[in-house]
């Protein structure tokens, strides 16, 4: 009967479900490892040879005992286990990543525990132990194997000794790692003898591994039943019961503990204790994360989970496997409730090196070597890697990522909980000794056993007294009644001998050496409650950061079914809302994290509960959250930043402790088995052939097993009903894994065939992986960007803020780093694709000099008629490389890389960039493999058409970001085209200002006029400038001016063109005006708004989509004169006017409620097209009345002045004194106000000294109440007709309300508007 058909209904709640042994097989002898041939097919590939004449011989320049050699399951049982399928394949890579490894007498043989976990294609895992020790080697076969190896060693290093035998340099990345891991051997005992081996001499050792295999992580458990089980074979006499009776049980007749319920089984000598967490607690995690607080530090740890949240490549790097595995599920664990979505080896098998070239998050751990140098790991790929050395304590972090949130609090806290339990929270602890924990107490406890194993090797029924009696005494000492009644008979002398002898006998077993039961479960509790409560901590920053998640899931689907179909293109959680929600420093944090796959995940959870069972750790999360509201009504503080404190620390270790302090479930002991008289003889030291009939099957009927198989007909019972409400069962499962796997490129690596034919397999699924990422983020961007636009086609939210724009095109720098390094061979510095780029400089340097006439590589830009008078800016690849390369604030080639690419996305170029730097094939075939997704051309192709989509929209991603570096931009003033008004004698000035800042007054060179030509041959002249100053930002503003100086002082300006000579971007400034005393308004200074002007060549492109234009300055039409506009017939109506008005506050009120870093200028909102003071003016210009002929022109600044003259002659009359209070204060600040804009030195002229009066007005809050003192000016009568909207009392008072609305916001004007305005 084979173990597929034994006890149905159990496995599923059997606490192991195989025990295999792992070693050498002595029927095929010793078999080179794999890793060997696999190194040299991928050298030759490498080196355009075939791979398939790459010879398999051995590496005879490494002495036997350094080599590895392959190991086999020797044994597992049961044979299968119908739910979890033994892969042979997987547990030998695990047991025995190295393969086989060989030591003699000389050398250290101390046992070895490690654990490892085997994650399936579903996501499911499960978990194995291994007990690594060594066993003498009999087989005449393999010493003499062993010995014929030496010999050739010795003949090949004899002749190798020859210094002309240099190896080449330029290995690829992944043939330098290999390499750098074997370079440092551990020291040996002997250093004469070390690697020497002579069968007359020398006794052999073999590794060989037991292995638990569970579906729950019972670390401490599996780990003293392995331990006990190794004490067995080495001790000096048998062990009471034949070992297949301690297998057989932990198989079988031990059941997994029930939720929140603990369990006690016996081993070989000891009863060993387990506990599972109740449903609402946190998931059970065994490993002892005091060990990785202390081998990393607290802040490390943090930072590591830090990025462990943003999904970014995590390599762990130890010599001890242990180490690895527990700082990974240490981590993993404390992400709790999120869970880790993507490639998962915490353990990699020296056969999968070549995995660590994947192009995707992952979290694996890599052996390491002792002594080995880190500066010589050279690893494929490093720009978005967080490097943990976790023996030497120190991590090394990506490049610009988010600090968690309250950093110091958090840190602070969980370095309090470890000083309560005596663990150093600081720097991490000293560097172990070779010998791994637990393997140490193992050696001195191996000759003695206490009195309970006398009482067991003499017992019947295998040891149930001694259980007995320890519950007993277990019983009377937690009686407070008992106790007292016992302290009572000791004062009077009378002793309870029964109670003596009990406390006798078990300080008797906890006097018996190091390995004393008391002592372990004092240390496994301490463990316990220390692990909880850190774990706490962590859970309760979550449940603080997403207390109000659910208000902000999207369920949109009326079934499961529409969702699962639609699923990729529905939006599940309103992000922007969420983050308009938080507290500002945790907004870098959380806009990077709600993008990653795993907060996907838990959203998709979130939703599939409505139409299934709650996944277990989002309930568990959910009834944190339902709990805290209970305590604590969250509105208050909802945005406040505040660190709260974990409040359940005390409550979650005593759940842990009274569970671990009284067992709830008792399982059968072992027993003799059924078995064939001389089978199972002992041999010390050696690990008996079991005997496979009586393992493979367990029994048939025990009370859990019955249990088990009852609850399981009944799940089956309710699944044959459910399934015909919903989907077709597969069906359903199909979409599930389609939606779960949305944004994930490979689930896992499969640990079996490592066939050259499976790697090339493995990596299209990375270059399939990486296309969809790729048309997935292209297009989320584009979303994204296209606001309002995109929402009525159906696309979701409008309104992309700046934070959540700079998340996605950081995670597009991060994806265009992944597929640079994929199947990268020659690699320099920390970036792919800088690497590639300095090649590429490289070969065209080279191309330019050999041609002698450096030609740019990309043709210039068509340029529009209003770009005419700008020199063009040569489009070229290699220009921007130097742009970059001149910046002396980015030090790094991640930076370089990343900075270029925003650049390029910024120049509407990134496409057109990287399709010229892979049309150099040479350079591209000579650094990447033929495997990398950069030589699948079909797919290259489709990326660089999604990177060409984003030509849609406008990014200042490059301005925004390197806001500190030095900018050139080239000004150009461009006169009405007459050649007369062109000229002029006086010494102009600029002064541009941006988003930033503004550049200051620059003089302007007379002697720069220049002349260019259009279409049709016609002369235009212009005035052009070049200087350099700190990054502007977005351009918002110039003002022009000169000194009147000279006869020809009159000059008329049609606009200013500015450009940022890096980016591109070139800005129109409208001005169709005069600048001259005597001429206009008499100004010698205006104000220009403008507008980023539109490359023609982009105009035929699909810019309907684009980023709405910025404002301008208002147009020539509008602003010459009065009697202009009244002349040119285009007069607004008083509606007309009345609605610009409404619309100019209301673009105000939106810009303050947009995030501080989002609202960009308020000055074109005041003063550009469409603003307020417009809209004012043509308030005041309604009804004005017109000059009459040959009379000069009155401005609106006419009868300011004129009323300011008439009150302040009241004034001095008295005629005011006898006005209220308030009125004559408002009277005065007016006159004040008028004053002093008159006395500027600044030559503003009457338009531009109304526009600063207003924008005055609006941020002191006084044009509401300067209105009413011009209304009942008496200068109005004279000034306006009767329909002037200033004679409409009706329409006054509505102006008034609507101006008022502005009071509630801080209206602060840019420092060079108010220049010169001393009040």
């Amino acid at each position: 009967m084979s173990g597929s058909s034994a006890a149905p209904g159990a496995a599923p709640c059997r606490f192991a479900h195989y025990f295999a042994i792992c070693g050498i097989d002595t029927d095929t002898g010793l078999e080179p490892d794999e890793l060997a041939a696999l190194y040299q097919w991928l050298e030759a590939d490498r080196q355009g040879q075939d791979p398939g004449d790459a010879a398999s011989g051995e590496n005879l320049e490494q002495s036997p005992l350094k080599r590895t050699f392959k190991s086999k399951v020797l044994a597992h049982y049961p044979e299968n286990v119908e739910w979890n399928p033994f892969d042979q394949d997987a547990v030998n890579m695990l047991c025995m990543p190295k393969g086989l490894s060989f030591r003699t007498q000389a050398d250290q043989r101390d046992p070895q525990f490690h654990s490892f976990i085997i994650t399936k294609e579903d996501g499911s895992r499960t978990y194995g132990f291994v007990h690594t020790f060594y066993e003498e080697v009999t087989s005449p076969q393999i010493c003499s194997a062993m010995q014929t190896l030496h010999l050739m060693h010795n003949a090949q290093s004899a002749t190798a000794n020859n210094p002309s035998s240099a190896s080449s340099s330029s290995s690829s990345s992944m043939d330098s790692l290999a390499s750098s891991l074997d370079e440092a051997e551990p020291p040996t005992s002997s250093s004469q003898r070390a690697g020497s081996y002579d069968s007359s001499r020398d006794t052999l050792y073999v590794s060989k591994a037991m292995c638990l295999i569970t579906p729950m992580p019972f670390m401490h458990a599996c780990r003293r039943f392995l331990l006990q089980l190794h004490r067995a074979v080495t001790s000096a006499t048998a062990p009471p019961l034949p070992l297949e009776s301690y297998v057989h049980n932990i198989l079988y007749e031990v059941p997994l503990p029930a939720p929140g319920r603990s369990l006690k089984f016996h081993g070989v000598y000891e009863p060993i204790v387990c506990q599972r967490p109740g449903l609402g607690e946190l998931q059970l995690a065994d490993f002892p994360l005091a060990e990785a607080f202390s081998l990393l530090g607290v802040e490390n740890l943090v930072q590591v989970f830090t990025c462990t949240l943003l999904e970014m490549q995590i390599l762990l790097y130890s010599h001890d496997y242990q180490r690895l595995m527990t700082v990974a599920e240490g981590i993993t664990t404390l992400l709790f409730p999120f869970q880790w979505q993507h490639v998962y080896v915490p353990i990699l098998p020296a056969s999968l090196l070549y995995f660590l070239d994947a192009p995707v998050p992952y979290l694996m751990g890599l052996q390491s070597k002792e002594g080995a140098d880190r500066s010589k790991l050279e690893l494929p790929q490093e720009a978005n890697l967080c490097f943990v050395d976790i023996d030497n304590h120190y991590i090394e972090l990506p490049e610009d990522f988010p600090q968690f949130p309250n950093k110091a609090e958090f840190i602070q806290e969980l370095s309090e909980v470890l000083l309560s339990f005596n663990v150093s929270a600081n720097t991490g602890a000293p560097p172990r000794t070779r010998t791994s924990p637990g393997s140490a107490p193992c050696t001195p406890a191996r000759e003695r056993r206490p009195v309970a194993l006398r009482q067991l090797e003499d017992d019947g029924r295998n040891g149930n007294l001694a259980g007995e009696d320890l519950a007993l005494l277990q019983l009377l000492q937690g009686n407070p009644t008992l106790e007292r009644l016992q302290a009572l008979t000791k004062r009077t002398g009378v002793t309870v001998a029964r109670v003596d002898a009990l406390r006798a006998g078990v300080s008797a077993q906890g006097s018996q050496g190091p390995g004393a039961r008391t002592a372990a479960e004092e240390e496994e509790l301490r463990n316990a409650k220390l692990n909880v409560q850190l774990r706490e901590v962590f859970a309760s920053r979550f449940t603080t950061m997403f207390a109000d998640y659910e208000a902000f899931v999207i369920q949109s689907a009326p079934d499961l079914e529409s969702w699962l179909t639609n699923r990729e293109q529905m939006h599940n959680f309103d992000k922007a809302s969420f983050l308009s929600d938080q507290p500002e420093p945790y907004l870098p944090f959380l806009s990077h994290f709600i993008e990653t796959q795993m907060f996907a995940t838990f959203v998709d959870n979130k939703i599939m509960s409505q139409w299934e069972e709650k996944e277990p750790l989002l309930r568990v999360f959910d009834g944190r959250i339902d709990k805290a509201r209970l305590y604590n009504v969250r509105a208050p503080s909802l945005r406040s930043s505040s660190y709260q404190r974990c409040s359940i620390l005390k409550e979650s270790a005593q759940a842990i402790e009274q569970r671990l302090m009284k067992i709830d479930h008792t399982a059968i002991h072992p027993h003799l088995l059924d078995m064939k008289i001389g089978q199972g003889k002992y041999e010390q030291g050696f690990f008996p052939k079991l005997q496979a009939d009586v393992l493979n099957t367990g029994p048939t009927s025990n009370k859990w097993s019955h249990r088990t198989a009852t609850a399981q007909r009944r799940k089956d019972r309710h699944r044959q009903q459910t399934e015909h409400l919903g989907l077709d069962n597969d069906l359903k499962e199909k979409y599930m894994q389609e939606a779960r796997s949305l944004g994930k490129n490979l689930r896992q690596p499969k640990l079996s065939d490592l066939s050259p034919a499976v790697i090339a397999q493995t990596n299209w699924k990375f270059v399939e992986g990486l296309l969809k990422e790729c048309r997935t983020k292209t297009k989320r961007m584009l979303v994204e960007k296209m606001g309002r636009e995109a929402v009525e086609l159906g696309h979701g939210e409008a309104n992309i803020n700046g934070l959540e724009e700079n998340t996605l095109i950081a995670s597009l720098c991060d994806l265009l780093e992944r597929i640079w390094s994929h199947g990268l061979q020659v690699k320099q510095g920390k970036s792919a694709l800088w690497s590639h780029l300095l090649h590429y400089q490289t070969r065209e340097e080279k191309l330019q000099q050999q041609a002698e006439s450096p030609v740019s590589n990309v043709p210039e830009r068509r340029k529009s008629d209003c770009c005419l008078a700008m020199p063009s800016l040569r489009v070229s690849l290699t220009q921007d490389m130097r742009h970059i390369q001149s910046m002396s604030e980015i030090k790094t080639d991640v930076g370089r890389a990343r900075a270029w690419i925003r650049l390029s996305l910024e120049k509407k170029l990134l496409s057109q960039h990287l399709k010229q730097l892979l049309s150099r094939h040479a350079v591209t075939r000579k650094l990447y493999k033929r495997y990398a997704f950069l030589r699948s051309d079909e797919e290259k192709e489709q990326f660089l058409f999604h990177l060409l989509s984003l030509n849609t929209v406008d990014y200042f991603c490059f301005t925004s970001v390197f806001t500190t570096i030095m900018i050139p931009y080239r000004v150009i003033i461009i006169p009405i085209k007459k050649l007369s008004n062109a000229m002029t004698t006086s010494n102009p000035w600029v002064c541009v200002s941006g988003e930033l800042r503004d550049s200051g007054v620059m003089q302007i060179p007379k002697n720069v006029l220049e002349m260019t030509f259009d279409s049709a041959f016609r002369p235009h002249t212009h005035i052009s400038a070049l200087f350099k100053c700190q990054n502007l930002g977005k351009l918002t503003m110039v003002q022009l001016g000169h000194d009147n100086a000279g006869l020809l002082a009159k000059w008329l300006v049609d606009c200013v063109m500015v450009r940022n000579e890096i980016t591109g971007h070139t800005y129109r400034f409208p001005c169709g005006r005069w600048l001259g005393k005597g001429v206009d308004d008499g100004s010698l200074e205006r104000v220009l708004i403008g507008e980023l002007a539109v490359p023609s060549g982009e105009e035929d492109s699909g810019r309907g989509c684009s980023t709405p234009p910025l404002q301008r300055s208002p147009s020539q039409a509008r602003r010459i004169s009065i009697t202009s506009l009244s002349g040119r017939g285009s007069k607004p109506t008083s509606a007309q006017i009345q609605e610009a008005i409404g619309e100019a506050v209301i673009n105000i009120i939106k810009h303050f409620h947009k995030p501080e870093k989002e609202r960009g200028s308020l000055t074109v909102l005041l003063c550009g097209e469409n603003s307020l003071v417009a809209a004012l003016e043509q308030f005041f210009h309604f009804g004005f009345k017109a000059a009459r002929l040959f009379q000069k022109t009155v401005f609106v600044w006419d009868f300011v002045e004129k009323a300011v003259a008439y009150m302040e002659s009241a004034d001095q009359m008295g005629d005011l004194q006898e006005t209220v209070e308030p009125l004559g204060m408002t009277c005065q600040s007016l006159c004040r106000y008028v004053n002093a804009i008159n006395s500027t030195s600044r030559n503003i002229g009457k338009d531009g000294k109304f526009q600063l009066l207003v924008c005055l007005g609006a941020r002191d809050r006084l044009l509401p109440q300067w209105l009413p003192l011009l209304v009942e000016c008496p200068v109005i009568p004279r000034m306006y007709e009767d329909t002037a909207l200033l004679r409409d009392r009706a329409s006054v008072n509505a102006l008034i309300g609507v101006l008022e609305t502005l009071h509630d916001f801080p209206v602060t004007l840019e420092a060079s508007l108010v220049k010169g305005i001393d009040l």
